[in-house]
C-alpha cells in the first residue's frame, strides 16, 4: 500500500501515526484527525481514502467553517424544491454525491449544533434528511472528520454534542506539530523545492547549513503549511541561489528557538511547585550535559535566574 508514501518524513512521531492510519484505512471505521492547523490533516484524509476499499469511489471534502449556517445543512443533506427562498429545484447534498465513497468534514468543530444532530443520526442509522423533506434517504458513506480545536473542551463548554464526539472519536489520529518533527524539515524542504521548481519552471534554491539550523530552531506556528509557503516564496525570489539566514523573513531569526507556551493542567490533588521546578531544572541540565546557558534557554529564563534558582534548590553552581 504505497498511498502513504505521499506523506513526507521519517520521524518516529510520524512513523507510528502512518502505521495506525494504514490499519484504519483498510476498515470502514469513522476517523477523527486532530492536530494544529497546517499539520497535513487533508493529506492524511486523502491517503486514508486511497488506501481504503472505497479508493475508486467519490472523495468529497467540505470545510465546515467555510459556509454560513443557513447553507451548510442543504449543502450536506440536499433540499427539496421550495423548501426555502431561492430553492427553485430539488438539489442533492454532499451525502448523496459521496454515496459509496468518503466524505471528509474538515474543521468539524465549526459544525453548528443543529446540524450536529443530523450528522449523529446518519452515523447511527445511515439516514439523512433533506431540508424541507419528511422522508429520509439512506446512503453508504464513510466519514473522516478533522479538527484543529480540542473537541473535548467544546463538549464541556456545550458547543459540541458529547454523543457525536464519541461517535466521531472511534479512532482518533493526532498529527504532530512540525516542531516535534524537526528531523523531517529537510525532507519536506527538498520535496517542496522540487515541487515549486517544476510548478514555476525555475531552478530551485539551496539552503545553507546555517539557514537550515535557523529553520530547525523555529517554532513553526503554521506548521507544514507555513514551511510550504516559505519554500514557494524563496523559490520565486531567490531561484538558483543559496539561502542564508539573512534571506529568511525576520520572524524566523527573531523567533528562533522560542519555546512554545505550554498549557499545564494542575492535577486535582495539586502539586509540589518547588519539587516540580527542581525536577525541570535537573532535566534541563541533564539534556544539555550541564550547560547553564543552554539550560536557561530551554527553561525560558535568563542564566542569572537559573543560577539563583539552582542555589535555592541546593544544586551545585560551579560556573559552566
Amino acid at each position: 500500500m504505497g498511498h502513504f508514501n505521499s506523506i513526507i518524513g521519517q520521524s518516529p512521531a510520524l512513523d507510528s501515526l502512518i502505521r495506525s492510519a494504514r490499519m484504519v484505512a483498510a476498515t470502514d471505521v469513522t476517523v477523527l484527525l486532530t492536530g494544529e492547523t497546517g499539520t497535513g490533516k487533508e493529506v492524511f484524509a486523502n491517503a486514508i481514502q486511497k488506501g481504503s476499499n472505497r479508493a475508486d469511489k467519490a472523495f468529497i471534502t467540505l470545510n465546515c467553517a467555510a459556509l454560513p449556517e443557513s447553507l451548510i445543512e442543504s449543502e450536506l443533506f440536499g433540499h427539496r424544491k421550495g423548501s426555502f427562498t431561492g430553492a427553485s429545484a430539488s438539489t442533492q447534498g454532499l451525502f448523496q454525491a459521496a454515496d459509496g465513497g468518503t466524505l471528509f468534514l474538515d474543521e468539524i468543530n465549526s459544525l453548528p449544533v443543529s446540524i450536529q444532530a443530523k450528522l449523529l443520526r446518519f452515523l447511527e442509522s445511515g439516514e439523512c434528511l433533506a431540508v424541507g423533506d419528511i422522508k429520509p434517504y439512506n446512503v453508504d458513506v464513510r466519514i473522516i472528520a478533522a479538527t484543529n480545536s480540542d473537541l473535548n473542551k467544546l463538549v464541556m463548554a456545550g458547543d459540541f454534542r458529547q454523543d457525536l464526539y464519541y461517535r466521531l472519536n472511534v479512532v482518533p489520529l493526532e498529527l504532530p506539530p512540525l516542531v516535534q518533527r524537526t528531523d523531517d524539515i529537510e525532507h519536506l524542504i527538498a520535496h517542496f523545492l522540487r515541487m515549486m521548481a517544476d510548478t514555476h519552471s525555475l531552478t530551485a534554491p539551496k539552503f545553507s547549513k546555517q539557514a537550515l539550523r535557523v529553520l530547525k530552531d523555529y517554532s513553526w506556528p503554521g506548521n507544514i503549511r507555513e514551511l510550504r509557503n516559505l519554500c514557494e516564496r524563496l523559490s520565486i525570489l531567490l531561484a538558483g541561489r543559496t539561502i542564508e539566514p539573512e534571506n529568511l523573513p525576520h520572524e524566523f531569526v527573531t523567533h528562533s528557538a522560542t519555546p512554545r507556551t505550554v498549557e499545564f493542567t494542575l492535577p486535582e490533588r495539586g502539586i509540589q511547585l518547588d519539587s516540580l521546578e527542581a525536577n525541570l531544572i535537573h532535566q534541563a541540565l541533564n539534556r544539555t550535559k550541564g550547560n547553564r546557558s543552554k539550560s536557561a534557554k530551554l527553561l525560558g529564563v535568563s542564566r542569572d535566574t537559573l543560577l539563583y534558582r539552582m542555589q535555592k534548590h541546593g544544586f551545585t553552581t560551579t560556573t559552566h
